[in-house]
């Protein structure tokens, strides 16, 4: 009798909260037998995966885990790899593909797999603050764990140079202090100390905090800064509003922005 094809599904739940994962995210988890992924992440859909098998794992056992996730597949079972946010970005499935590679997974006759997608980072905390991405914008993640500090850097100086404004994944943890401090000096370089800069904590969890300052002072708030916290960064462009990051798209050099009332007949 042939053994039954697996069925790997690499999925992102989203910020964590139930109201902002997909339809989709949901459907997979729900049709899987086995769950897997890093402890705080299988923590937060814990209501919906009760009777299943569960493998949970520490931070920094990707590997690991993505593996577990492949032979459990290549063995018939259903399975789900959970991420945060978006497994395509900073996220699961370009490990899976790597490692799929180097097996060389032919997808006609190997495991299934299918990446499904969820609210990043960027667009939950985004949401929260305004409309900070309006316009071209760069995403940089701080954590040099796999990336040279050095091409880091680069990417900051690229994006600070380009005016862009930028998302930074991962600011700070316990042995990263340096990072944050040396990447808010170069977009000093190229933005003016009042820019606006948004520090969001949590987002749509419990635990959520959110903070708007500016270029100058967002180091101020170490409290604010960790594993789980999205810096945003202004632009030249960028304008606090009642405590809100505003981008311009750039309508008002085309259009007339508020229309102006005429005083109806008597």
């Amino acid at each position: 009798m042939e053994k039954e094809k697996g069925m790997l599904y690499v999925v992102g739940i989203g910020p964590g909260d139930h109201d902002h994962m997909t339809f989709r995210a949901k459907q997979a988890i729900q049709e899987s037998e086995v769950i897997i992924g890093y402890d705080t992440y299988v923590s937060l859909i814990e209501d919906i995966i009760i009777g299943k098998e569960v493998y949970r794992y520490p931070m920094t056992q990707e590997v690991d885990r993505a593996n577990q996730a492949i032979e459990l597949a290549e063995s018939g079972k259903i399975v789900s790899l959970v991420s945060s946010g978006d497994p395509g970005i900073y996220g699961m499935i370009g490990l899976i593909y790597e490692i799929l590679a180097e097996k060389d997974w032919d997808r006609q006759v190997g495991i299934d797999v299918e990446c499904i997608p969820g609210v990043s980072s960027l667009n939950s905390c985004a949401a929260l603050i305004g409309s900070p991405l309006m316009t071209d914008f760069a995403v940089v993640s701080m954590s040099d764990l796999l990336v040279p500090w050095e091409i880091i850097m680069k990417r900051v100086e690229a994006a600070a140079s380009g005016d862009y404004v930028t998302v930074i994944y991962n600011p700070s943890s316990k042995k990263r202090v340096h990072q944050l401090r040396d990447a808010r000096d170069i977009f000093l370089k190229y933005q003016k100390p009042g820019t606006p800069v948004a520090i969001v904590k949590g987002a749509y969890r419990e635990s959520q905090s959110i903070l708007i300052t500016t270029l100058d002072k967002m180091l101020e708030h170490p409290d604010m800064l960790g594993m789980i916290t999205t810096v945003i960064v202004g632009n030249s462009s960028t304008f606090n509003f009642r405590g809100m990051m505003i981008n311009p798209r750039g309508y008002r050099s085309k259009y007339q922005l508020v229309k102006e009332t005429s005083s109806m007949p008597l």
